[in-house]
């Protein structure tokens, strides 16, 4: 028997690596080989997933204060996870945030630092920002548009969201209040022509354009290539290749819900999983109500309660996987 695991973090009680390690372990105890494959959706985690920082520099903060960022460069790739430049975390999260003056500069800033270190592909990796704006702040550290001619930029979007939507769907999870949402759109609003006349690139109606508060929609006016953060990795990790020939597949996150289909790493494994005529499971923290039964999946929570789902989540892990082969292939 062998199995793929294929999962994403859960966020807070385990990273990609530690929840592949506790499937594979399930696995190894009824006689399978595992394959492990730790996965991202462009968001935070995305980084250590794609081999782990490599380079440091020295960046201005999400509220203007310094900050030492961790990216990747390898062979002429460069690997930045813009949440460890201009991440909410580093603004002390919500509470500790300002809306209106959460800038992406520091990621501008590392992505200058990888065109100028050589870098000819910069992958751009979103997700966890403290930022709505737009990306003007990246764009102005960046330079002259000339910097990065052969260069290939590629955004790694862990949602779908459109431009200006971003201030009502991310604003109030970065500290927006109401009427600091309404400033952010209408800042976004006005961007979308600035980027017009700029740059001549409409990204009003570009998907993956909000993906950190528009950060990616700024980096497309550039001439940056938007795609769904989990496809990138798994091309990168060659998803494909290994899914190809296992008996099984397993992924998971913290919460199995709708947008786990919109450009998130279980709805990505599910379609290279369907496409190579594989069974998946999925082990999720949580599993809502309208997406039962759409997978076959197990739920931490109702397994094991609340409370130990939570606190004791990778032995969690390990033992729903266990139960799941054992059931599947007893003896």
């Amino acid at each position: 028997m062998r199995v793929v695991a294929a999962p994403d973090k859960f966020r807070g009680t385990g990273s990609a690596v530690q929840v592949a390690d506790a499937i594979a372990r399930a696995v190894s105890r009824v006689g399978g080989v595992a394959d492990r494959v730790p996965m991202a959706d462009g968001g935070e985690g995305t980084l250590d997933v794609l081999g782990g920082p490599n380079r440091s520099s020295v960046v201005t903060g999400p509220l203007g204060d310094p900050v030492e960022a961790g990216w990747r460069l390898d062979g002429g790739t460069a690997v930045i996870e813009m949440a460890r430049a201009s991440g909410l975390d580093l603004a002390g999260g919500p509470v500790g945030n300002s809306p209106l003056d959460a800038t992406t500069a520091g990621t501008g800033e590392l992505i200058l630092d990888a065109a100028e270190k050589g870098a000819r592909r910069i992958i751009v990796c979103l997700g966890g920002s403290a930022t709505t704006d737009g990306g003007l702040g990246a764009l102005r550290a960046m330079g002259s548009a000339a910097r990065y001619r052969g260069v290939e930029l590629l955004v790694a979007c862990d949602v779908r969201t459109r431009f200006v939507d971003a201030a009502e769907v991310f604003g109030p999870q970065k500290g927006a209040g109401r009427a600091q949402v309404a400033m952010l759109r209408g800042r976004l609003e006005r961007l979308v022509q600035v980027y017009s006349e700029e740059y001549g690139v409409d990204v009003s109606d570009m998907a993956r354009a909000g993906a950190a508060g528009g950060l990616a929609g700024g980096l497309a006016a550039v001439g940056a290539g938007l795609v769904d953060g989990v496809d990138l990795v798994a091309e990168e990790v060659a998803l494909d290749e290994i899914v190809a020939g296992a008996d099984l597949v397993v992924t998971g996150e913290g919460r199995l819900d709708a947008t786990s289909f919109e450009g998130k790493v279980v709805g990505g494994v599910a379609a290279y999983t369907a496409a190579a005529g594989v069974p998946m499971l999925v082990v999720a923290g949580q599993v809502a109500p309208e997406v039962v039964g759409r997978l076959d999946s197990v739920s931490l929570v109702e397994e094991f309660g609340k409370e130990r789902a939570m606190t004791d989540t990778i032995a969690c892990v390990e033992e729903a996987v266990g139960s799941h082969l054992d059931s599947r292939w007893p003896g």
